[in-house]
């Protein structure tokens, strides 16, 4: 690379969080690069749409560039930063940024933004080099003169397989019927599926189906059905009744729609469309209602992800508790602890009992209902029957669950792997994984071993 390398810079962010503070992050971003001696081309302000990345096209394309940077400041889908590298001939590298645990909202979730661009990137084969750092401490100048990053290695060594429960896996498989509402959003590439594929390779079934259904289906539900399910909500959490009455009263139209559908369908599980249709075209967060699925024994899914229902079942075939499919939000090298969370979709058997189940509203989107609890200390196995890098492959990881205060408002928990974050991170990022990991209470690794080999799928031990 030059003596001094020119790099273009494209920052990436979404509307919907909070922009006053990307805006800090994505300036003070700047600042740094401004003093590493680098040439950077491109705009300096955040780009929130594909209008706005197209225009910066041609000041990046007229340059020869040594490097394509992407700052992540805030999560977004996968398009723009896949437009991007097909667009720049030029190695690529993604830049993360932490975020202080406050127990308020997730201001940016940037790690789950890299993580979501680098699945796609792997899927089409492109290398890639990544920094997770704030900006007055990410190794940049390793980036730089690196450009991509070396092969992660996975963890290796004798392994217990438990044959019974592998067993016990296949089996459940066999029984596995997946119920799709709605398509996964644009620049998803982690939730795509081949309904054919999936019962070719473990037996279970899927059934696709449109979106409004749903809502159609919740409009109808009969009002004194959705007065018994408040009233047992009501006991079971200890502020139901500072939600906003109408959007609430929706949220447990959707619980009682999506039980309704599930119990037709004969559905073991549940892969839905959560966002934007959910507040745009009927007025609540589906959140709550697929927690309390879950919490009923019905996995569900966000974001339609047939295959994070499908692992999370997998899951759940070997516990009797329900199991949870989370975001990888953050990672603290100096703490050597991840957090993983989603928006409020953990069943309340996961809470912490000294903080005890509340709910809350949407953090971005601010209508109810979704869960809000710090998750249980615990021994939890982590696995995501994956996609990553074209081929289908099982990932697995041990991790203790510690007790911690609410990281992000929603449902979150603290992990401490057995294996350091940082090289846990560099696995999600050198194979590409999926943006939402699976993960139950206990250890089942050996008996998900046994299951894969039956199946004939690779497995990857991240720790």
């Amino acid at each position: 690379m030059n003596a001094s390398p020119t790099i273009g810079v494209v920052a990436l962010g979404r509307t919907t969080f909070d922009v006053p503070f990307a805006e800090e992050i994505t300036k003070a971003a700047f600042s740094r690069l401004d003093g590493l001696g680098v040439n950077i081309v491109g705009p300096r302000e955040l780009l929130f749409d594909a209008d706005a990345v197209r225009a910066a096209l041609p000041a990046l394309k007229a340059q020869s560039l040594d490097m394509l940077l992407l700052l992540q400041v805030t999560f977004t889908d996968a398009t723009m930063t896949v437009a991007l590298a097909g667009e720049i001939d030029a190695p690529l590298a993604l830049w993360g940024f932490p975020e202080p645990r406050t127990g308020e909202r997730l201001r940016l979730n940037s790690l789950c933004g890299i993580n979501l661009a680098a699945h796609a990137l792997r899927k089409t084969g492109t290398d890639i080099g990544y920094v997770f750092g704030a900006p007055e401490d990410a190794d940049l100048k390793a980036l730089i003169s690196g450009g991509g990053m070396a092969p992660f290695v996975p963890a290796t060594g004798a392994r217990e397989m438990d044959e019974a429960g592998g067993a016990t896996v296949i089996e459940a498989l066999k029984k596995v019927r997946i119920g799709v509402f709605g398509d996964h959003p644009d620049g998803f590439h982690t939730c795509g599926y081949d309904a054919a594929q999936v019962s070719a390779m473990t037996g279970a079934t899927i059934e696709a189906h449109a979106l409004p259904g749903v809502f159609d289906r919740a409009r109808g539900i009969d009002a004194g059905r959705v007065s018994k399910i408040h009233a047992h909500t009501d006991k079971r959490v200890a502020n139901l009744g500072d939600m906003e009455p109408e959007a609430l009263d929706k949220g447990l139209r959707v619980y009682a729609a999506l039980s309704d559908l599930a119990k037709e369908g004969e559905y073991t599980g549940l892969a839905v469309r959560c966002w934007p249709e959910f507040f745009t075209d009927y007025g609540c967060a589906a959140c709550g209602a697929m927690a309390m699925l879950s919490g009923d024994g019905i996995p569900c899914a966000c974001e339609a992800d047939v295959f994070g229902n499908l692992s999370s079942q997998i899951l759940q075939s070997l516990t009797e508790e329900p199991v949870f499919l989370a975001d990888l939000v953050d990672v603290d090298a100096d703490d050597d602890t991840a957090v993983f969370w989603h928006c409020g979709l953990a069943p309340k058997t996961m809470a912490d009992a000294d903080a005890g189940v509340r709910v809350t509203i949407h953090s971005n989107r601010k209508k109810p209902l979704l869960h809000e609890f710090p998750l249980k200390a615990g021994r939890i196995t982590v696995a995501r029957l994956s996609q990553s890098r074209g081929s289908v492959r099982l990932i697995l990881a041990g991790a203790e669950m510690i007790k911690r205060p609410n990281s992000f408002s929603g449902t979150s928990g603290v992990a401490r792997f057995d294996r350091p974050a940082t090289e846990i991170l560099d696995g999600v990022m050198g194979e590409g994984l999926e943006h939402h990991y699976s993960f139950a209470y206990g250890e089942f690794r050996p008996a998900l071993r046994a299951a894969a080999k039956s199946l004939n799928i690779p497995v990857v031990e991240l720790t």
